[in-house]
């Protein structure tokens, strides 16, 4: 049982649900500086705070996208950024009912004595940056944890350490009013098969909550971002419902009722293969307890870049490719989605990046 009776536990609670509401979804605009000027260099746009900000007022304010969104996950930066006319982002994104969130870990180290296995740090400081994001109207908070799928890989170091870093983010958010995402990605990385992914996304999961139940942390004032259960990066492809089927059994043995939404990471898939998974896994027949959503970022941004190519005259085209991703993926929640067969360019394209890091 959980003893967290801080002063935000109402609050965390109503924000959780309301991030999880069916039909909406996250979008993850928190690439650090270094992973958003590799997405503009993608399009030859040099990566100055300018275009940086340029970009993100692009998604922000494209016309019809945030009614599907119930939350935007900031890098810092941008959490402190404003429109070209002067609109704090933060305003933009409350204003249509969508909660700001932020990115609080500060990368992956090396675990010594691994196979290049890492843990995330970031815990120094952490409460007093949770507080300050708070006053600059944050409303919750991500933390990447990565592991790895290898002969004997993840081991059992990486996986309890990545527990305990997530479990202490987690509480050290909710004590200061931000709901805390838990995101333990295990990498699509490697030759592996659907059984294998699934075998390690359950043992790691089930640690994840058993270090969460450890530290008191509040289930209800969480969000879950796993990755979904699918073949190695290097195997044979299967149908989006194997997809789904591993995916939601990982699902129902590990992770408990309390917990009100699982918001996917799309890990490298194409937009159009994130919005079909997502689909078939909300189509799946049998218990669902929680509300099953996205947070993804390069799934929801990669036809809208290349639309884009960081010119003023492109941008309503950019923004009508973000619309088209934002309600597929809207649809994707509801078990609505038919698919699209005309599919934007970068659409398709598999977003696959190897030993992917922020």
């Amino acid at each position: 049982m959980s003893h967290f009776k801080g002063k935000y536990h109402d609050e965390l609670i109503a924000n959780a649900a309301y991030i999880g509401t069916p039909g909406k979804g996250i979008l993850a605009a928190d690439e650090s500086t270094g992973t958003i000027g590799k997405r503009l260099a993608s399009i030859s746009v040099e990566n100055i705070e300018s275009n940086r900000r340029a970009l993100r007022e692009l998604l922000f304010t494209a016309p019809g996208v945030l009614q599907y969104l119930s939350g935007v996950i900031l890098f810092e930066e941008t959490l402190y950024q404003s429109t070209a006319a002067g609109k704090p982002f933060v305003n933009v994104l409350k204003e249509a009912g969508v909660l700001p969130g932020i990115k609080v870990d500060k990368g992956t180290v090396e675990l010594a004595g691994t196979n290049g296995e890492t843990t995330t740090q970031g815990l120094d400081g952490l409460g007093q940056r949770c507080a300050k994001y708070y006053e600059a109207g944050a409303r919750f908070a991500k933390w990447r944890a990565v592991l790895k799928i290898g002969p004997n890989e993840p081991s059992e170091l990486s996986i309890h350490e990545n527990a305990y870093g997530l479990a202490r983010y987690a509480v050290i958010c909710q004590e200061n009013g931000l709901v805390p995402i838990v995101e333990p990605e295990i990498l699509v990385d490697g030759p592996h098969d659907i059984h294998k992914c699934a075998a390690v996304t359950e043992r790691v999961l089930a640690a994840c909550y058993k270090a969460l139940n450890d530290h008191h942390v509040l289930l209800e004032g969480t969000l879950l971002k796993p990755n979904m259960v699918t073949p190695g990066s290097q195997s044979a492809k299967v149908s989006p419902q194997v997809v789904a089927e591993h995916t939601v059994r990982a699902l129902q043995r590990t992770v408990p009722a309390a917990v009100p939404a699982v918001v996917f990471l799309s890990g490298g898939q194409s937009e159009e293969e994130a919005s079909v998974n997502l689909n078939a896994i909300n189509q799946v027949n049998g218990k669902k307890p929680w509300s099953l959503s996205f947070s993804f970022g390069r799934a929801l941004q990669q036809s809208t870049l290349k639309a884009w190519g960081g010119k003023e005259e492109n941008v309503k085209k950019a923004q009508e490719a973000l619309l088209v991703r934002a309600k597929a993926n809207s649809e994707a929640t509801l078990g609505t989605y038919k698919g699209n067969s005309q599919l934007a360019d970068g659409a398709s394209e598999s977003l696959h990046v190897s030993n992917y890091s922020y």
